[in-house]
This record gives structure tokens, sequence and C-alpha cells, in this order.
């Protein structure tokens, strides 16, 4: 079944099947802007790379997400950025009255137990623990 000619691949027969019944100028254009595209692109790879490398040498910081190819839209706000504030404690330094209450400490310190949170639902009668025995 060999004709002596290369067989054209699956693209390139999808490419005519879309561009074979169209007039020759607008082939030509069509191709032309695909190829424009790809070189534009190339291009802007290009100078996004150069530009990288530059601030690398230059020794100015590069800001881990934005590494080459990995820029955000908060990397161009400029004035506009939000400003980092100093760093706070945590939400707890913010409560004021709210704030749990530190108890006094004259006992030592014993390991808060589920009996505790229990209030008048307690088991009463009890007042040693699995050691004591009636």
């Amino acid at each position: 079944m060999t004709t002596g000619m290369p067989q054209a691949s699956v693209k390139s027969q999808i490419f005519e099947s879309l561009l074979g019944f169209l007039p020759d100028w607008v082939q030509i254009t069509v191709i032309a802007l695909i190829v424009l595209a790809v070189l534009a692109s190339w291009a802007v790879k290009i100078k996004r790379k150069i530009a990288y490398r530059r601030t690398l040498r230059s020794g100015q910081p590069v800001h881990a997400a934005a590494q080459y190819g990995q820029g955000s839209g908060a990397d161009y706000l400029g004035e506009y950025a939000p400003q980092r504030a100093p760093q706070q404690g945590s939400g707890a330094d913010h409560l004021g009255a709210y704030a749990p209450q530190q108890a006094q400490q004259t006992q030592p310190a014993r390991q808060p137990s589920g009996a505790d949170f229990l209030g008048s639902y307690a088991p009463q009668g009890r007042t040693g623990g699995p050691a004591s025995s009636a």
C-alpha cells in the first residue's frame, strides 16, 4: 500500500479540511496570522525571560510567586497594593473584657476533667477518684 508519497499527519488533514474550501488569499491570510501569533508568543516569552534574568543579576528581590512565568495580578498593583500591617498578636488579644479571666492558683494545678463542666448535673456523693471504694 505504499504510494511513494509520505502520508499526511492527522493534524495536517484536519487543517486542510478546515481551510481547503476557502479561497487561496484567505488560506494564506489565516496561515500568516497563525505564524504571527506563534512568533509573538515566543517574543513575549523571551522578553519576560530576559527581564527575569536582569532582575536576578541586579540583586533585586524577586517575589517567590512571581518567578519566571508565574506572575499574578497583585504584582502589578504598584501604589494601590494593600499595605502590610506590622506583626500583631492573635485575635484573643482584642477580646478585652470578654477575654477569659485567669484564676488565681492557690492549689496545685490539676488537669480539668469532664465532671468539671457538668455543673449541677455532676454525680453527687463521690468525693474520691477510682481508688476510693465504698
